[in-house]
């Protein structure tokens, strides 16, 4: 028989974190989880905890690690932690936070995205204590019959009064069909994995309340849901993702990783600190209490926070490496925290840069500043008007002394 911390101990470092947005709900989940933590030590049977992730890109950012680092944490304390892949749910796509449609991926895009997801995995997860599964195994098999039977188990009001679908249908835009099937293939996910516990984003809770539903309908015990709050992008706004380029790779190169923190808002950092660190809430809370009375400046909390991120993925060494770079590049030669940003996915003209981010007026005007050496690209001077801009890493592109943008790559 495995044997466990107490149950009380699990609970406090389980339920960090947690987030309902209705404490009656957290109040259900916990006394849940207690119950089923003392079952687990009662019989010896550790408990399975899954979380799903849609290989809708080729990469996982850190967004992703939030859920992870809880199923992390399931693994240290003993108990079974399922990465499931949504090889088949990714051919629709999650609606669960769009105010419009997702296009649809093909098998193969699919499939090419789900080879690097397992390798990325085992930055956060112990590989080998780790079940991967693919729920296009099952989810593939069911007949139309199938569908029709988890179909007749909600309504279409329950899809309707969701904030995404109800914006949606009063704006007149359309609510494809096949969009509600998501939920019915997530929660059946919970029925295939047989799971004790899923985990996921806040915006995940419709999903998950279907699974507890369709457990319920097979005769299973439904699931307990542990939810937790959305990371924002870079951008400080939206929600992490590559589609809208707001993005943090885990795989991204130490000095971009780096720089792409520093390059977040101000008021996003305590995000960042709560969902993505593995500080302790007093040293969290500590930290800003300091800057909220200057004691430390936001840029050197920004720093901590983007030399913390860093080390988790790349190791200490790294993030030294990479904060040096990011004093030499960027706080030696004085330039302002917060400038435009312009994504570079391709080879670009520099030309085109300056005057589509309205550094220069015009095409001529960008040619006779660069002639005349009014044009630096992270500190060294453009002399080729015909220079084809690519990015592997932040770059500051600046214009006279007033005028800055950071480069960022796709």
């Amino acid at each position: 028989m495995a044997h466990f911390r107490p149950v009380e101990e699990q609970l406090v470092m389980l339920m960090r974190g947690v987030e309902f947005g209705d404490e009656t709900t957290r109040a259900n989940m916990e006394n849940e989880l207690r119950e089923r933590l003392v079952e687990s030590e009662r019989t010896g049977r550790p408990l399975r905890v899954y979380c799903g992730f849609d290989p809708t890109a080729s990469d996982l950012h850190l967004g992703h690690t939030v859920p992870m680092r809880k199923l992390a944490q399931f693994q240290e304390l003993g108990h079974e932690a399922v990465f499931l892949i949504g090889s088949f749910t990714a051919l629709i796509g999650d609606p669960s936070d769009k105010s419009s449609a997702r296009r649809q991926l093909t098998d193969e895009e699919v499939r090419e995205h789900a080879r690097t997801f397992t390798d990325q995995a085992w930055k956060l997860l112990d590989p080998e204590r780790t079940t991967v599964l693919y729920n296009g195994d099952w989810l593939s098999r069911l007949s139309f019959k199938d569908v029709i039977g988890l179909a007749a188990n909600f309504t279409v009001q329950q899809f309707l009064v969701r904030d995404n679908f109800s914006q949606r249908f009063d704006r007149g835009d359309p609510i494809w069909l096949h969009e509600f099937f998501y939920a019915l293939m997530q929660g059946y996910d919970a029925v295939a994995t047989r799971t004790d516990i899923q985990i996921g984003g806040t915006d995940q809770l419709f999903n998950l309340i279907a699974g507890r539903k369709l457990m319920e309908s097979f005769g299973l015990k439904p699931q307990t849901m542990l939810t937790f709050p959305i990371l924002v992008g870079t951008d400080g706004t939206l929600r992490m993702s590559k589609t809208t380029g707001n993005h943090i790779g885990i795989n991204d190169q130490p000095e971009v990783m780096f720089g792409k923190v520093m390059s977040i808002p101000d008021y996003a950092m305590r995000n960042y600190a709560d969902l993505v660190t593995r500080w302790s809430p007093a040293s969290i809370a500590h930290l800003f209490d300091d800057m909220e009375r200057g004691a430390i400046h936001p840029r050197d909390a920004k720093m901590k926070l983007a030399f913390e991120i860093v080390d988790i993925f790349h190791g200490a060494s790294a993030a030294e490496a990479a904060q040096e770079h990011f004093r030499t590049v960027f706080q030696q030669r004085e330039l302002p925290s917060e400038m435009p940003e312009y994504t570079i996915s391709a080879a670009t003209n520099i030309i085109d840069v300056l005057t589509q981010n309205n550094l220069c007026a015009t095409r001529s005007e960008a040619r006779r500043l660069i002639q005349q050496g009014g044009v630096k690209l992270d500190g060294e001077k453009v002399d080729n008007v015909e220079m084809q801009v690519e990015c592997a890493e932040i770059q500051v592109l600046q214009v006279g002394r007033r005028k800055f943008l950071r480069l960022k790559p796709a």
